[in-house]
This record gives C-alpha cells, structure tokens and sequence, in this order.
C-alpha cells in the first residue's frame, strides 16, 4: 500500500491545488494533483477560478504546461470561466504573463473570448500595458490575430481604452499599426469572398434567358452590396441600402416567379435580406369574405414573408374592376402590403399582365413612390425556348421525371428553334410561353419510351432524347 502524502503546509494548515498554483510550487502540486485527479479543474469558492486560471494569472508556467499537457481521465478546460467570466488566457492578459500566454494559445486557447463585460483578452493586455509600460503580452495576442476593432459592452475597442498622451504612444502606435494590417487582410478576404460571390450571380443569371434590362439591374446591386462589404473590411463607414421594391409585368410563362426565386437568393447573397425565402402569394391568399377578415388575413402573410420576397402574383386582381364595387376587399390588401413597404423588413414583388397592371399602379396615389424598378417580361421567341430547353436539360434535380436524360447533338439550338417555329402557333406560344418545354419534354420522353425495345440494352439509346421526340412531344402537345 502506497504512503499517504503529506501536503500540509508549514503553517499546519491544508495546502490546496489552488495555493500551490499560486505559490508555483511544482513538485506539491503535482503531487496533489496525482493523489486526486479530479481537482484538474476545481474551482475555488470565491473566485470560481480553476488552477489553471491562478498558475496563468501567476505566471506559473511549468504549471501552466503541466496542466496543458495533462493525460488524466478528466482534461482541463481551456475556456473555463471564473466568476466575471473570465478565462485562463484573460487572467494571463490581464497580469502581463507572457510567457503563461503563449502557452495557453499554442494549445488553442481562444483569442477573441469575451469575459462578463465583453472584454476580450487584448482589452486587458492593454490595461496591464499601460500600468506597466511592457507591451510583450499585447504583442503575443496580437500575433495570434487578436481583433483590434473588437468592442466591449461599453461600445470600447483596445485603441478606446488608451488616454492620450505621450505615456500610451508605444502602445497605440503598436495597435494602429497591427489594425492597419487586420483590415487589409480583411479586405483580401472579402475580395476573395466578393469574387465567389459574382460567380453564384452569375450562375443564376445564366439560368435567365433574355431580360437583359433585369440582368443589368441585379449585377449592379449585387456589385453595389458586394462592394460596400468590402468598404466595411476596410473599417470605412457607408449608409444601408434600402430594399428595392418591384413590378413584373408580362405574360404568363415569361419566368416571373422564376426570375423572383433568383432575386429572393441574390438580395440574400449580398446582404439585403437576412434570408431567401420568396413567399409567392394570390388575391385568395389576402382577401378575406367578409368586413374585418382580410386585414388580419393580409398582416399574416406579411408576417410570413418577413426577411424575404413577397410574390403577389396576378396583383391586378387585387383591384376591382368597376370603382363602385365597394364590396371588394382587395384593395384593402393592397394597402396593408403598401403599409409596411417602407419598414425595410420584407421586399415586395407585383406581378401580372401589362395592361390590367395598371389599375394596381394607379389605384394608389404611393405606389409608384414605393414601387421604383419597373420590369417587362417578353414573350419569348422560338429561339429563346429552344435555350429554355437546353437550360432545363442541363439542370435537371434527382426528382426530376427527366434525370439522367440528356439530348442527341442533332438537338442543337437551331434545330430545336425551327422545330417550335414549324409545330406551334404563334398564339400557342404567347398563351404558354416557358410553359411550352416542361410538358415537350414529358411528352418527348414519353414518346422515347414509345419507340424504344425491351430488349435494348444500350445505356446512351435508352437516356438520349432525339429530334424525333421533341417534334412528337410538341405534336402531342398541339393535340
């Protein structure tokens, strides 16, 4: 059986793990230490500090690597908090303990962690400094990238906390000089992010076919915000911007709530909105059928969409047709929307036909006040749905009737043109637009499987759509 340890001190008293954290004495705590494991990280009653924090706030640095390095059942906590929620690397900060910071960061302690008062490690390095006039712990932090622009709960940075005066210049000079550094490489990341960001854009984008007006408008705000990130790396102050809000009009299958979907991503993408989601809404979403029901019904779709794009899709239903039909509760809807327009808290979309649009633009003496950007959705032409075509060829999800299908190279873009032009009218296809190609190509796979043998056992001939299919698929589609 093992001696019991004696780790009395010499005053006859109880020497805890706490005393000799503090006192440095290695060989006592270490033995203390290996008798009971489990006071790795016990705090102290008044305090609530573990031995790491002491031997840190001490500079007791073999017992600060011992602690560090330590490979019992329990291991010490690195970011423990003592009463003012204050961690090890704080308590090294805060008494100029160098040596004891290094440590406690070479083993990941985490530089930007915030004590009660939102304090991180570098405020309390700067308070030491300025005491002491040794900057070494403020240089340690700052070379493990502790953020000079960091604020306290007081709204305070690092560079706030100094006086002025020739006594704090070493040290401003010093923390200017590190800032400087911080916010150039913040820029280069933002750079970099900017950049990643414009290709998503234009990912998107490519998936839009015609509406050059609408592409040129999206790059430039997106271009806008992406660049104002970059202008806040670089510590420049610059206003918010406000959310844009929009009318589509066209015809049906002209890409409208497609079009939105893509907006809802980029306003997100650059910062406008805190999320993407596009609430697409009708007239039977808003209106209610009686006195008192479609302002309530409105205020929760409102609610709803809240961060995001509302869609009001065929908005000029919203609008009674006669002025005195006062038992319309539509425009009643459209004055809760316009209500909340200017709150910068949604983004609101009117779409529908051109000329019944009007009555909507008209109705409300603010609209056009709110309602800034104006966007007109053409019909497309036979050339713009044979894009259509290869897009959605090339797009398809898992979910998807058509996934794993693809087109033979005589399906090129020319070839499908003067097929839609030769098997539809002109009236089919301002009536359906986009609305042309989903069902084409339903009908052309359809038509695939038709001609195609069960003994066929070609895996290109059994996924390729061929010219043949797609003038059967409109054939169908005409029927």
């Amino acid at each position: 059986m093992a001696p019991a340890v004696d780790l009395r001190s010499r005053s006859s008293k109880p020497a805890t793990i706490h005393g000799f954290a503090q006192s440095g004495d290695f060989i006592g705590f270490q033995k203390l230490l290996n008798a009971n494991p489990s006071l790795v990280n016990e705090r102290n009653p008044v305090m609530a500090q573990t031995p790491l924090h002491v031997s840190a706030g001490y500079g007791k640095v073999e017992i600060v690597k011992l602690l560090l390095e330590w490979k019992g059942p329990e291991k010490v906590e690195l970011e423990a908090k003592n009463m003012y929620g204050e961690t090890p690397l704080h308590m090294a900060a805060k008494n100029g303990c160098n040596e004891a910071a290094k440590l406690l960061l070479s083993h990941g302690a985490f530089v930007e962690a915030k004590a009660n008062n939102g304090m991180t490690p570098l405020h309390l390095a700067v308070w030491h400094s300025l005491r002491s006039d040794d900057c070494s712990t403020v240089k340690t932090l700052l070379e493990h990238n502790a953020d000079c622009s960091a604020k306290d709960h007081d709204g305070l940075t690092p560079l706030n906390h100094l006086s002025p005066g020739p006594g704090s210049e070493k040290l401003r000079q010093l923390l200017n000089l590190y800032l400087e550094k911080q916010r150039k490489r913040k820029a280069l990341e933002a750079c970099g992010q900017t950049q990643a960001k414009m290709d998503e854009l234009e990912r998107e984008l490519s998936k839009i076919v015609g509406l050059h007006e609408l592409k040129l408008q999206l790059r430039k705000w997106a271009r806008g915000m992406l660049l104002d990130e970059r202008r806040r790396a670089l510590g420049l102050k610059v206003g918010a911007r406000r959310p844009p809000h929009m009318a589509f009009l066209g015809n049906p299958g002209t890409g409208k709530t497609m079009v939105a979907r893509i907006l809802g991503k980029l306003l997100h993408m650059v910062g406008i909105l805190p999320t993407d989601n596009v609430t697409e809404v009708q007239r039977t979403d808003l209106v209610g059928e009686f006195v008192g029901h479609t302002g309530p019904k409105t205020r929760r779709v409102i609610k709803e969409a809240e961060g995001g794009i509302l869609f009001v899709d065929e908005a000029y239903r919203l609008i009674p047709m006669q002025k005195s039909d006062d038992k319309d509760y539509g425009l009643e809807a459209l004055e809760e929307i316009m209500s909340v327009m200017d709150s910068g808290k949604i983004v609101v979309v009117f779409a529908g036909y051109s000329e019944p649009m009007k009555r909507v633009i008209y109705s409300n003496e603010g609209f056009c006040r709110r309602v800034t950007k104006f966007f007109h959705f053409d019909d497309f032409t036979s050339k713009d749905l044979a894009n259509i075509t290869h897009i959605k060829m090339n797009d398809q999800t898992e979910s998807s009737l058509l996934y794993g299908f693809r087109l033979h190279p005589s399906c090129t873009l020319d070839a499908i043109a003067a097929l839609i032009q030769r098997e539809t009218t002109e009236k089919q296809r301002t009536e359906m637009n986009g609305g042309l190609v989903d069902p084409m190509l339903v009908n052309a796979r359809e038509n695939l499987d038709l001609r195609l043998s069960f003994d066929c056992m070609d895996s290109d001939e059994l996924l390729t759509i061929t010219l043949e299919d797609l003038e059967a698929g409109l054939r169908s589609l005409s029927q």
